[in-house]
C-alpha cells in the first residue's frame, strides 16, 4: 500500500515538472516572437534595406547676407556586414586607396560593440567618410565586385571665407559618448564640435529620413517597397543668421596678426556680436575632410594655441577700463560724488603702501580722472568704501556689496553668449579674503582691485559687454552670435535687458569721462572726425610686458557699437588697444576706411611683438 502511494506521488512530481517544462518554453517563445523585435528585425532584414536619407545642414549667413557656411556633396562607403560575401581585398584596398591592415583594422572595429554601440550585421555600418566625387566615382564602376558595399551620399562643411574660425566651429565624426547621449546619432554621424556649430546642434542637423527598398531572396535591390509611401523624406536643418559683419571680422583679424589677443565688438541695443576675433586663429577649411583629425592635432600641439578661442576663453586682468566700474559704484553707494576730489602725488600713497601712477593734474574729480586714467582716484574711492564701518558695519560687508555691483554689471559669472567654452573670470568675494588672509585683510591689503588688477580677472568679451553696459546707461542685453534662426524665435535670455544696480544719472557722468579720455585723454588716438568715441584705455601689469587694452563705444548719444581690444604684451593701452578701436569703429560705422586709415591699419598688421615662443 505504501509503494503504491510513493509511485502515486511521483506520478504527480513528474507531471509536474513535465508541465512546468512546457510552460518555460512558452513564455520563452511568447518573449522571443511576441515581446522581443529581433526576430522580426532578422526577418525583415532580409526582405527590406532601410536606407537612410541624410539631411542638408542649415547653411550660415553673415548679418548682411553673405554666404559664410555651406554644404558640398561627399559620399560615405557603408556596408551590411551579413551580406559581405568573398572579396577580392586587394582589388578593394586599391580602388579605396587603403591598406590592407587598415581593412582589416576597420573591420574589427566596426564590430567592437564597445566602441561601436549600435553595431548590427544587419544594419549598415560606415566603412569610410567624405569620399570625394572623383573617389566615389571610381568606387561605384566596380561596386558590383563588392557585395555588401554601398555609397550613402552625404554633405560636408565648406567656407566661404578664411575668417571666423574659432565663432564658426566645425563638425566631426561623433564620439561614443556623443552616440550613447542622444539616440539620434549612430556610428559614422557627424556632430557640431566647437562654436556655432556645436551650440545649434539641433537646429542645424535637421531630421533623417529613410528609403525602404524590398530585396529578393538572394538580397538583391528589387525597387522601392510600396512605391514609396512609407518613405521618410529627410527635413533639412534651420538655417542661421549671425549677428557677425564679416569685414569686420576680416579687418580685425588683419590687425591681430602677428600678435596674441582678442577684438570683441557688439551692438549696444540688441546684444549682437558684431566681430569677435581671436589671435592667432587659423583657416577654418583646415577642419573638413578626412584630414581634419591630422590637422587638428597639430593646431593642438601649436605653441601659439591657435585653436584657443580667447575672447570667451581667455581670462585678464581688466586694467584701467575696470577703472569705470568703480566709479559707477562709488557713486551710487554715495562714497563719491561727481565733484568729490582726491589727490594722485604721483599715485595712491597710505600707510606705508604705494601703488605708482603717471604724471597728470591733482586732486582730480571722478570725470578727469576716467580721462587721465588716475590711480590714485580710485584707490581711494575703494579704501574709503572698505573703510566704511557705520554703512557696512565690517569690511566683508562691504567687500559683499561690492561683488554685488561687479555681477550685475557682467562680471564674475559667465555672460551666457551662445557658444561653448565660455569662462567666468574672477571676481573676489569676502570668504576669498578670510581665507586668504585669515580674515585679517582691510582696503588696503584688495587697493589693487580698484584698478583692474589683483585677483580681479574678465574675459575680452565681458570687457567688451561693459562698454555695451555704458553705452546703454546701465543695462545690457546678453551678447549672443546669433541674430535669426530660420523660423524660431531666440532664447529670451537673448532679448532681455538686463539692469545693473546703477542708476542711469551716474551712468551719465561716467560716459562724460570716457568722451573726455577721447577729447584730450588717454584715448586721444580713437578720435574719429563726425563721430564722439567714448573710450578708456587700459595697460594691465603682467610678469613681462603689460598688456595693451582698450574699451569704448561710438556714437556717444546714439552708440551703435561697443568694442573692446586686448593685446598680450602690446604695452600701453594707446599702443595697440586704442588704434585698433578707432579702427574697428571708423569701418562699421562709416562702411569703409579713409586712406589714411588704412596706412593705420597696414602698419599695425605688419608689426610683430615677441612673445619669446616659436614662429609660426
Amino acid at each position: 500500500m505504501k509503494k503504491d502511494f510513493n509511485l502515486e506521488k511521483r506520478k504527480y512530481v513528474l507531471g509536474g515538472a513535465v508541465v512546468l517544462v512546457v510552460l518555460v518554453y512558452l513564455i520563452r517563445l511568447f518573449s522571443l516572437q511576441i515581446m522581443s523585435e529581433d526576430y522580426k528585425k532578422n526577418a525583415d532584414s532580409n526582405a527590406f534595406l532601410n536606407k537612410t536619407q541624410y539631411p542638408s545642414r542649415g547653411v550660415i549667413y553673415d548679418r548682411n547676407g553673405n554666404l559664410l557656411v555651406y554644404n558640398q556633396p561627399a559620399y560615405d562607403v557603408t556596408l551590411v556586414m551579413k551580406e559581405v560575401g568573398e572579396l577580392d581585398t586587394l582589388d578593394l584596398c586599391n580602388t579605396l586607396n587603403i591598406t590592407p591592415e587598415y581593412l582589416v583594422r576597420r573591420m574589427a572595429e566596426i564590430k567592437d560593440r564597445r566602441s561601436n554601440p549600435g553595431y548590427s550585421p544587419y544594419t549598415h555600418q560606415v566603412f569610410m567618410t567624405q569620399l570625394s566625387a572623383e573617389e566615389c566615382g571610381v568606387f561605384q564602376e566596380k561596386l558590383f565586385k563588392f557585395p555588401g558595399f554601398y555609397i550613402q551620399r552625404r554633405t560636408i562643411r565648406q567656407y566661404t571665407y578664411n575668417s571666423a574660425a574659432h565663432v564658426l566651429g566645425d563638425i566631426a565624426e561623433v564620439s561614443k559618448k556623443e552616440i550613447e547621449n542622444d539616440d539620434y546619432y549612430v556610428r559614422g554621424d557627424f556632430i557640431g564640435k566647437q562654436g556655432v556649430e556645436r551650440f545649434y546642434e539641433k537646429q542645424l542637423r535637421g531630421e533623417k529620413g529613410v528609403e525602404i527598398l524590398l530585396r529578393d531572396a538572394r538580397g538583391r535591390i528589387q525597387g522601392r517597397y510600396m512605391d514609396g509611401e512609407l518613405d521618410k523624406q529627410p527635413v533639412p536643418g534651420k538655417n542661421l543668421t549671425l549677428g557677425l559683419d564679416i569685414e569686420l571680422q576680416q579687418l580685425a583679424e588683419r590687425l591681430l596678426e602677428g600678435k596674441i589677443g582678442s577684438v570683441v565688438a557688439i551692438e549696444p541695443e540688441t546684444g549682437e556680436v558684431l566681430c569677435m576675433a581671436s589671435a592667432p586663429t587659423f583657416d577654418p577649411r583646415m577642419m573638413v575632410g578626412r584630414q581634419r583629425g591630422k590637422n587638428h592635432l597639430e593646431l593642438a600641439r601649436d605653441t601659439w594655441k591657435p585653436l584657443l578661442n580667447r575672447s570667451i576663453m581667455g581670462q585678464f586682468p581688466p586694467g584701467s577700463t575696470f577703472k569705470t566700474t568703480q566709479g559707477l559704484t562709488f557713486l551710487e553707494e554715495g562714497i563719491i560724488t561727481p565733484q568729490t576730489s582726491y589727490p594722485c602725488y604721483g599715485g595712491f600713497l597710505h600707510a606705508g603702501l604705494r601703488v605708482g601712477c603717471h604724471g597728470h593734474p591733482s586732486p582730480l574729480s571722478l570725470v578727469p580722472s576716467i580721462a587721465t586714467s588716475c590711480n590714485g582716484f580710485f584707490c581711494w574711492g575703494l579704501y574709503y568704501m572698505m573703510g566704511a564701518r557705520s554703512k557696512y558695519g565690517s569690511v566683508q560687508n562691504a567687500m559683499a556689496t561690492w561683488r554685488d555691483y561687479m555681477v550685475s554689471m557682467g562680471f564674475g559669472y559667465a555672460l551666457g553668449i551662445d557658444l561653448p567654452g565660455e569662462k567666468r573670470g574672477m571676481i573676489p568675494n569676502d570668504q576669498y579674503y578670510d581665507k586668504a588672509y585669515n580674515r585679517s585683510w582691510n582696503g588696503l591689503t584688495i587697493i589693487s582691485i580698484s584698478i583692474g588688477q589683483g585677483e580681479v580677472t574678465a574675459t575680452p568679451l565681458q570687457i567688451a559687454n561693459l562698454g555695451a553696459t555704458i553705452a546703454n546707461r546701465g543695462y545690457f542685453i546678453t551678447p549672443h552670435v546669433v541674430k535669426e534662426v530660420e523660423g524660431d524665435s531666440l532664447d529670451s535670455l537673448y532679448t532681455q535687458k538686463r539692469y545693473t544696480k546703477v542708476r542711469r544719472e551716474h551712468y551719465e557722468t561716467v560716459v562724460q569721462g570716457m568722451r573726455q579720455a577721447v577729447l584730450g585723454g588717454t584715448c586721444r588716438g580713437a578720435d574719429l572726425p563726425g563721430i564722439e568715441v567714448c573710450g578708456k584705455t587700459g595697460t594691465a601689469q603682467n610678469r613681462g610686458k603689460d598688456h595693451s587694452a582698450f574699451m569704448g563705444f561710438a556714437p556717444m548719444k546714439e552708440p551703435k557699437i561697443a568694442v573692446a581690444v586686448y593685446v598680450e604684451n602690446g604695452g600701453w593701452g594707446a599702443t595697440y588697444g586704442v588704434p585698433i578701436g578707432a579702427l574697428i569703429m571708423e569701418k562699421y560705422l562709416n562702411g569703409s576706411l579713409s586712406a589714411e586709415s588704412e596706412l593705420k591699419a597696414q602698419d599695425i598688421q605688419k608689426r610683430r611683438i615677441d612673445y619669446g615662443i616659436h614662429e609660426r
